[in-house]
């Protein structure tokens, strides 16, 4: 089972909507697939599910079915992790698609993940024994809701931020994968990102050193390798947007590289990080929103007649194209398509 996370620190890039379509491809290509909602605004839930299955998930306070109800008892100091739920999205014989709900409460989680963080270092065994279970929680949850799926892949759409619990959610991806805009706040978040990476990693294999860590608990290796970025296009109207994409696309590969990566000089072109560049597909997406179900799927039924559907047969190629670099990336290449 391979884990690739969405990440970047630069809100608003269309990452959600990259794991949301990119879930819905693996399961059209033959894949058990989990999508796990990391981010407490839980987008990615309210893509899958409709409103009414929503309202019984978040219906009173407990939410024994989303991650929160997972991690509860780490959160009341009352326990273990609870079993999670793997809400199933859709399936049949041979493949599956699964969701673990995301909730808004969430960020709730935050400062106890904070401070497990210092306390991994801890000389005492319970107090340490506590702080890698609290830590290790996204991992624990993941890895029981990939058994439960027989999920070949898992992907990971989590919040913006570089805090506590971006940082538990990386340690528990194998992988991770860059959603890039072409603007200033990209490339400068990706000078942000790199360095913060690079700590994370470190602090963790000081952490994993301390001897009084359980030797018993399953935890993350705490790999976080980035496998590549991919950029996202918005729709431009006018030509000052088409012309400020252009200035910063180019900027993107060499920060990239130094930043993320920690490589000195220009990247290579073509660059082998750059996974792929998506356009908005401006006209598709509200059609999509509307039938609930990803732009490649929608039919001349949903609308998607004359240009729209040449549209949709773009979209496809597009995501297909992306999803198999992705799994190659991360050493689980996909069978061909049959012919």
């Amino acid at each position: 089972m391979k884990t690739v996370a969405f990440f970047n620190n630069k809100g608003g890039v269309g990452k959600t909507s990259l794991v949301y379509h990119l879930a819905w491809m693996y399961h059209e290509l033959g894949e058990r697939v989990v999508a796990v909602d990391l981010d407490p605004q839980s987008n990615l839930t309210t893509a899958f599910l409709p409103v009414e299955r929503l309202e019984q998930l978040w219906q009173d306070q407990e939410h024994p079915h989303t991650i929160l109800g997972a991690i509860q008892p780490l959160m009341d100091h009352s326990g273990d992790l609870a079993q999670p739920h793997v809400e199933l999205v859709d399936s049949d014989m041979w493949r599956s698609l699964s969701l673990i709900p995301g909730d808004l409460g969430l960020g709730l989680f935050e400062e106890r993940l904070a401070e497990a963080w210092d306390r991994c270092l801890s000389d005492s065994p319970g107090e340490a024994a506590d702080a890698f279970r609290v830590t290790s929680a996204f991992h624990q949850v993941i890895e029981r809701a990939a058994a439960q799926a027989e999920a070949k892949l898992v992907l990971i759409d989590l919040g913006s931020n570089l805090g506590a619990m971006s940082r538990a959610a990386l340690l528990a991806s194998d992988f991770i994968v860059v959603p890039v805009g072409a603007d200033l706040f990209s490339v400068q978040a990706l000078r942000t990102l790199g360095p913060t990476l690079t700590a994370w990693r470190r602090g963790w294999k000081e952490r994993l050193d301390n001897k009084a860590r359980p030797e018993e608990l399953a935890v993350p290796g705490g790999d976080m390798r980035p496998i590549g970025y991919v950029i996202l296009q918005h729709a431009a109207r006018e030509a000052h947007p088409a012309r400020a994409h252009q200035r910063w696309i180019p900027k993107i590969p060499k920060a990239y590289r130094q930043a993320v990566l920690g490589e000195e000089g220009d990247a290579p072109s073509p660059d082998p990080h750059h996974l792929a560049t998506l356009p908005h597909y401006r006209g598709l997406m509200p059609m999509a929103q509307e039938a609930r179900k990803p732009m490649f799927l929608l039919t001349p039924a949903d609308g998607a007649i004359g240009s729209n559907a040449a549209a949709v047969q773009d979209c496809r190629r597009g995501f297909e194209a992306l999803a198999r670099r992705i799994a190659a990336a991360a050493g689980s290449p996909l069978a061909p398509r049959p012919t």
